[in-house]
């Protein structure tokens, strides 16, 4: 079960980033100064840094750049496992304006932060990219202020999991979730599992109804709340009324991923919101509910819901002296070869393309339904103050979820810690 604690690990450190440097260094609003006009066609030898837990992917696609390109190889730089030495990392060498790395491998949390801190190098003029054929979502996730500041690299989105012995088909929306929850009490299971402790999980879960409901949580700058439209409180009051009703079981305040993963595969549950590397678990040899486990994207009050993005943005720091070459790497990760050698490693794609290769979708029969899910996949908040707004989150929804809060304060009161955040 390496891969569910792996993951586990890297979504429940964001969280804890408050105390570090987000805050305090984004007041240049990504103001890089003279440097993002230097070594635009700088080209050499570059480093690529990027979390230890997920080289492996990579690997292969820098051994096919260094082939081609001896004059401009790429050295891998591994980071720590664990997401927040990860950040710590590279926040420290980009604070001093170091050289170390020249491409880095960044959550999708932290790319507006490092832009807003003038760390990276605007990928516009002659390092513009083409992201025509990329999912809009990655797209949307690497840009802030109107600005790409990196290339998506792979990205993830949870999907509904359901059992086919108990279920036929997917329910088409929300009330047909809930209104199917009569069969698994009829079978003595839990409806639905979904990650409601209070980590980033929480965020995911807590964004995910937010948007899928027409609501969301910033705004395009960042900075202005917007949790408390009637929307964004429709989304929270439908998790906390599948809380209180029981449809969402009481225990799921303890689940991360990894109890969500156990819960579905020992078929103690009729539906599961959980990422996709659960697929391959709950088909495994000793799986309770192999050869009776479907997916479909999640859902909304109308129909496929947004799922919250999850994966990595490329980002080229602003004081490469290699920039043409950390641009064309970025680019050639993005290629149909590689982006299908990522599906095979259940690595999603950013490249749309990919999911409706045939041969793919028959080793990987998730895909079609992660495709519609990334269509449809808004990224969690896009804002240089990400540990502060998903720990707004956190705290505001887990009150509400376990009675702490009605709705109406819980979003009063992510609203005004996200206005503090940003003051």
């Amino acid at each position: 079960m390496v891969q569910i604690s792996t993951f586990a690990r890297r979504a429940a450190v964001v969280a804890t980033a408050a105390s570090m440097v987000t805050l305090a260094a984004c007041s240049n609003g990504g103001d890089s100064g003279d440097a993002a006009g230097e070594n635009v066609d700088g080209r050499g030898p570059i480093t690529f840094a990027m979390g230890k837990n997920d080289t492996d992917k990579l690997l292969p696609v820098i051994e096919a750049w260094n082939a081609e390109h001896p004059d401009e190889q790429v050295e891998l730089s591994e980071l720590p496992g664990e997401a927040d030495d990860q950040r710590e990392r590279l926040v420290q060498s980009l604070q001093a304006g170091n050289t170390d790395y020249d491409v880095m491998a960044l959550d999708v949390t932290w790319t507006a932060e490092f832009a807003a801190n003038g760390w990276l190098q605007p990928l516009d003029g002659d390092l513009a990219i083409d992201t025509s054929g990329l999912l809009p979502a990655t797209v949307e996730s690497a840009t802030y202020r109107d600005v790409l500041y990196a290339g998506p690299q792979n990205t993830n989105a949870q999907l509904l999991y359901y059992r086919t012995d108990l279920l036929p088909e997917a329910p088409a929306d929300w009330a047909a979730l809930t209104g199917a929850c009569q069969t698994a009490t009829e079978r003595n299971v839990d409806c639905l599992a979904t990650q409601l402790k209070q980590y980033e999980g929480l965020t995911v879960a807590t964004t995910q109804f937010v948007n899928s409901w027409g609501g969301e949580v910033v705004g395009s700058d960042g900075s202005t709340p917007e949790i408390d439209s009637d929307q964004a409180k429709a989304g929270l009051q439908a998790l906390v009324d599948a809380y209180e009703g029981g449809q969402i079981p009481a225990r799921a305040t303890g689940f991360t991923e990894e109890e969500t993963n156990f819960a579905f595969v020992g078929g103690e549950t009729l539906f599961a919101y959980n990422w996709p590397y659960m697929y391959s678990n709950a088909e495994d040899e000793g799986s309770e509910v192999a050869g009776n486990v479907a997916v479909a994207p999640i859902v909304g009050p109308n129909g496929p819901g947004a799922s919250t993005l999850g994966g990595y943005n490329n980002g080229i720091n602003v004081n490469s002296e290699f920039k043409a070459t950390a641009r064309d790497f970025i680019e050639f990760v993005q290629n149909p070869e590689n982006q299908a050698s990522f599906a095979e490693a259940s690595f999603p794609p950013v490249l749309a393309s990919v999911y409706d290769d045939p041969a793919l979708v028959e080793a990987q029969p998730y895909l079609p339904a992660l495709k519609t899910a990334l269509e449809n996949a808004v990224p969690r908040p896009v804002t240089p103050y990400y540990a502060a707004v998903s720990k707004a989150i956190q705290d505001n929804a887990y009150a509400a979820i376990t009675g702490g809060k009605s709705v109406d304060q819980a979003v009063a009161d992510m609203s005004a810690a996200i206005t503090s955040a940003a003051g």
